[in-house]
């Protein structure tokens, strides 16, 4: 078939809609995942690179692993590497808001153009299997005589269970600057930590933790959501009399520079994955909360949840 009769034929196709318009927008959607494999965000963006290809929106999908601080080394590739591409994708969420609060990197999430919210999710913290300590109760107890023997192991610095750490103390009366955090660079990272006993408590979103929690080679002590896990049986923090309630959520953003048009086809690409069966599966596996939101409504949630996370961290002597 002569090369202009066969182009003649795509775009007929496409018209009559038997080809999906994304898939010939996007050939090749990069997905940029700023944290080290293993972790949420690169459960995240793996679950719907995998679901962008199985709805149709997109027909290949590439990944880049560039982990530390909090998400900002990530971000800061993506910012300078991906300007005006409509077809470059990066995962975000609040760990990354927390860590461009305290680290104040040279780039601005600003740059980036906002997509959606995909899933909001709560945090756990676990001991290791060998742990001296059988409760939270005993673990603040230790906190309290002496707050730097308590190792806290978790994600970079500004992460959801750092800045949960920090407010824990401060409800137990203790110095939230005296804390001591150790940040890794992804989930992976901590969860060996963890294992092999090199922090006192864990902490992470539930789904990271599960399988180790489900075999018994880490004990769950505390959810920071307001009331119990569906299907979890762990006490939230204030069943156990500190009140303090947190949330993870977690996101897409496009490259800078894209125009309207482009992040209207990125969002619709973006609503056609989270439906399909794939993307519905890893949120049950994973205790993901469905929490889509696109457009100016997440523009405007992001900004809220920088002002109110930063609030946080003030009062809870993180910044």
């Amino acid at each position: 078939m002569r090369r202009d009769t066969f182009l003649k034929s795509l775009a007929a196709l496409a018209a009559a809609g038997a080809l999906p318009l994304p898939a010939l927008a996007a050939t090749n959607v990069k997905m940029m995942i700023p944290a080290n494999p293993g972790g949420g965000w690169d459960t995240t963006g793996r679950a719907l690179g995998k679901a962008l290809m199985d709805s149709g929106a997109a027909a290949t999908v590439t990944y880049d692993n560039k982990g530390g601080a909090a998400g900002a080394l990530g971000l800061a590739q993506f910012v300078n590497g991906s300007k005006g591409d409509p077809n470059a994708l990066m995962v975000m969420g609040a760990v990354m808001l927390g860590g461009l609060i305290t680290g104040k990197p040279p780039v601005s999430l600003s740059q980036a153009t906002p997509i959606a919210r995909l899933t909001s999710e709560y945090n756990v913290f676990v001991l290791p299997a060998n742990s001296p300590f059988k409760s939270m109760k005993e673990v603040i107890e230790q906190l309290k005589k002496d707050p730097g023997s308590v190792k806290w192991g978790g994600g970079s610095r500004g992460s959801t269970e750092h800045i949960a750490a920090a407010m824990i103390a401060r409800e137990v009366g203790v110095d939230p600057s005296k804390i001591n955090y150790v940040a890794f660079r992804g989930g992976g990272e901590a969860t060996a930590a963890i294992l092999g006993g090199n922090v006192t408590i864990g902490g992470s979103g539930y789904s990271e933790f599960s399988e180790y929690i489900n075999s018994g080679k880490m004990k769950a002590l505390a959810v920071t959501s307001e009331t119990r896990l569906k299907g979890v049986n762990v006490p939230t923090l204030k069943e156990q009399g500190v009140n303090v309630v947190i949330g993870n959520w977690r996101g897409v953003y496009g490259a800078p520079g894209i125009t309207a048009e482009q992040r209207k086809a990125l969002t619709e690409m973006i609503l056609k994955a989270v439906k399909s069966k794939s993307w519905i599966e890893a949120s049950e596996k994973n205790n993901w909360t469905a929490a889509v939101l696109t457009g100016p409504a997440f523009d405007k949630f992001v900004d809220d949840d920088f002002a109110s996370l930063r609030a946080t961290m003030v009062k809870s002597g993180m910044i």
